[in-house]
């Protein structure tokens, strides 16, 4: 870090965070210790802050933001600014006074600025906005040359060269226009011509020998394409059925897969038999043509037949083997010439419309729209800059607010870029959501930063969708659950179907921590009991059941008594021991504790519930001293250099329950509440009461103050220790000093 600057820090979130409220703090930005950035690295995607902007920062195009370009953009600030002072205020228009025109990149942006504010008709205006750089970029974009290289249909007024960059696109794909149009650049126009002549000089070299049959040629070849497989197949069948005639009954299908497939609906195309050989395997046997065939080859044979066979070896009812290779070799240079045809879509054109392209001046015309249009870069360049420069100045410093440190996070008054807007939902208005890809993936990581976190499935009518994740930082979790709908806003101001579909339990309080043993303990009975009651009904309807097919048996057949097995006796009557042993206990216990003043009896009971509900505090509280926003954001893309926790006070703060405003009144009484039981309240305020009394009589109060009438005196109470001293033990004699 730099020692020249003197840097100024705010303790808030559990680290210390460089304020970026003056100028100098942007000129030595390059100078801060990474270290003690919040963040080192953003996604472009999924924040609250100008989409442009964001692209603009983003010079490599990855989908991120990091250090060094944030860095890199000030610096670039720096150099085409006389000085920093509204940057560091955030304030947008830029004025024309404050370009330094003694830098080239100055010089250039002041001259455009200039001419842009002359096209908007504001020449005598002394600033320009972000609005008047964008609409300047915009209708530059949107111009027949806008200098990216790139010339869609509309750069030109000619049909022919529309034409031809429809069938380059159609051919090569498209490239994108800076006016968001599918157009061609010179690589593309290069690349389709040299594949038009390839594809031109490939034809050129057809002759008879390539086309032995003129334009039956290729009817031919792809006859015997289509069966050659099955054909080689049957003629090396017949050779091996030769060779030993003991091959012939397995050459051929056997009877049992015949009878396998005719129990089905057969048809001639079916799999089963287009698998069996094309005609009945013997030794050196032709193949048929016409009679004897595979029913789901015959049609492709014929077409072999007519188209191949007849025009090469003449009419035959029976195709040799001889015959087979004769009729192959006739067409082996046409395959060989189709072979080496050009592998470019381009060889998909019109043979003929691809010549005309060729000889017609089409790529030059081309060539010298995209030249042109290249010769605009400067002055897009330009107008880009006067665009950068001016969303730079109005957005860096909220962007450092969020990056380098997180005031705005922090704030009263402001929201983070990564804050996705506000969810209804139990009574509570969550501040803390997230933007989420995949709730599970998400949850991998996010789940580390021990916040309460529920994941929502949104919709709207219109059919957008959006998955967030919502931070529950106050209150409790009693009734949040997986299904559970509420409202969501984003933050302009779109409302939203809200589902919670996933649930990252953590503490949300130390009062829901105080409460959980208790809660649990509770649900814990409610299960038994509905496990014990399902079990018992399901007892009660087997006894039924079975006292009906007893009923139903063999009339005079005697009903046996049900059987004890001697080791379920002794397990019980052991059961029945401990249980004795265990109330015994319960009941000495209870009697010691009783001989107790009551308001001993009070602390101890006192004593044992805050016993119970101290394991979950503790584990509560430690929980939320470490609370953090960095794996939230972490699983979004973020790299989150600090702490950035979140408080149990600050995490009241961005969540908020619901409450009555203030001066509001509440009339009547609800007619449809359960009546009111006042014995709770009765009990524990005798409680209370005996608890006062019995503590004033130990010391002798109600005895001085009821002057003697009731009350034990202090002089008379009972010590809580006895000491038991046997008089009758020997005293041991005194050590004898030393002579």
């Amino acid at each position: 870090m730099s020692t020249q600057h003197d840097w100024k820090f705010t303790r808030i979130g559990g680290f210390s965070q460089a304020k970026m409220q003056r100028a100098s703090d942007f000129l030595n930005l390059k100078d801060l210790d990474q270290k003690l950035w919040a963040a080192l690295a953003c996604p472009v995607k999924g924040l609250a802050f100008d989409t442009r902007t964001l692209a603009l920062l983003d010079g490599d195009n990855d989908g991120r933001i990091r250090a060094p370009e944030l860095i890199e953009a000030v610096e670039w600030t720096k150099n085409t600014l006389v000085s920093l002072d509204r940057l560091a205020m955030g304030k947008q228009p830029v004025a024309l006074s404050d370009i330094n025109a003694e830098s080239a990149d100055g010089a250039g942006i002041l001259a455009s600025a200039k001419n842009i504010l002359v096209q908007l008709d504001k020449a005598d205006a002394t600033e320009i906005s972000v609005e008047d750089a964008s609409n300047a970029a915009a209708a530059l974009a949107k111009s027949k040359f806008n200098g990216d290289g790139v010339i869609p249909a509309a750069s030109t007024d000619d049909e022919g060269l529309k034409t031809a960059i429809g069938e380059i696109v159609g051919a090569l794909g498209a490239v994108a226009d800076r006016s968001g149009d599918d157009g061609v650049n010179q690589a593309n126009v290069d690349t389709f011509f040299a594949d038009a002549d390839a594809v031109i000089a490939w034809a050129a070299a057809t002759n008879e020998d390539v086309l032995p049959l003129g334009d039956a040629t290729a009817a031919a070849a792809g006859a015997i394409a289509a069966v050659k497989a099955k054909v080689d197949d049957f003629f090396a069948r017949c050779r091996l059925a030769a060779f030993d005639a003991r091959a012939i009954a397995a050459l051929n299908r056997k009877e049992e897969e015949y009878l396998a497939i005719a129990a089905e609906d057969l048809t001639v195309t079916a799999d089963e038999v287009r698998g069996f050989p094309l005609a009945n395997v013997e030794a050196a046997k032709d193949l048929p043509l016409t009679t004897g065939l595979n029913p789901a080859w015959a049609g492709a044979i014929a077409t072999l037949k007519s188209a191949a066979v007849d025009p090469i070896v003449g009419d035959k009812l029976v195709l040799s083997e001889a015959d087979w290779n004769t009729v192959q070799a006739k067409v082996a240079a046409f395959n060989t010439h189709q072979a080496a045809k050009p592998a470019s879509a381009v060889a998909a054109i019109d043979l003929d419309r691809l010549k005309e392209l060729v000889a017609s001046p089409a790529k030059t015309d081309l060539t010298d729209l995209i030249t042109q249009d290249a010769g605009m870069a400067d002055e897009v360049a330009a107008v880009d800059n006067v665009e950068r420069l001016v969303r730079y100045q109005r957005d860096l410093e909220e962007l450092s607010r969020n990056f380098v440190n997180f005031t705005d996070f922090y704030s009263d008054t402001e929201r983070a870029v990564f804050e996705a807007g506000t969810l209804y939902l139990d009574g509570r208005a969550c501040e803390l959501v997230v933007r989420v890809d995949n709730a599970a993936k998400h949850a991998a990581l996010a789940g580390r930063s021990k916040l309460f976190l529920a994941y929502c499935a949104c919709t709207r009518p219109s059919g957008e969708k959006l998955n967030i994740a919502a931070a529950f930082t106050d209150g409790d979790s009693d009734y949040l659950m997986v299904g559970r709908n509420g409202v969501f806003y984003d933050r302009d101001g779109k409302d939203w179907d809200a589902t919670i579909t996933k649930i990252v339990d953590n503490p949300i309080s130390l009062r829901q921590a105080f409460w959980s043993p208790y809660k649990q303990l509770v649900a814990l009975f409610e299960d038994r009991a509905a496990k014990r009651a399902e079990a018992k009904a399901k007892e009660a309807e087997t006894k039924r059941l079975s006292a009906a097919n007893d009923v139903a048996g063999a009339p005079g057949e005697p009903v046996k008594p049900p059987s004890i097995d001697v080791g379920t006796a002794a397990a019980i009557a052991v059961g029945l021991g401990a249980l004795g042993s265990m109330l015994v206990a319960l009941i000495g216990y209870a009697t010691g504790l009783f001989t107790l003043p009551f308001w001993i009896i009070v602390l101890v009971l006192l004593a044992i519930f805050i016993a119970i509900s101290t394991p979950s505090v503790v584990m509560a509280y430690f929980k939320l001293r470490k609370r953090s926003l960095g794996p939230v954001l972490d699983s979004n893309g973020w790299a989150v250099n600090g702490q950035a926790g979140i408080s149990v006070r600050f995490g009241r703060t961005m969540t908020e329950v619901a409450k009555l405003p203030k001066g509001a009144r509440v009339d009547g009484k609800d007619k449809y509440a359960d009546p009111y039981n006042p014995w709770p309240s009765i009990i524990m305020l005798l409680v209370v009461l005996g608890f006062v009394y019995s503590l004033m009589n130990w010391f002798g109060a109600v005895h001085t103050l009821t002057g003697g009438v009731i009350g034990t005196p202090a002089d008379e109470v009972a010590p809580l220790v006895t000491v038991v001293v046997d008089e009758d033990a020997a005293v041991p004699d005194a050590a004898a000093p030393a002579e």
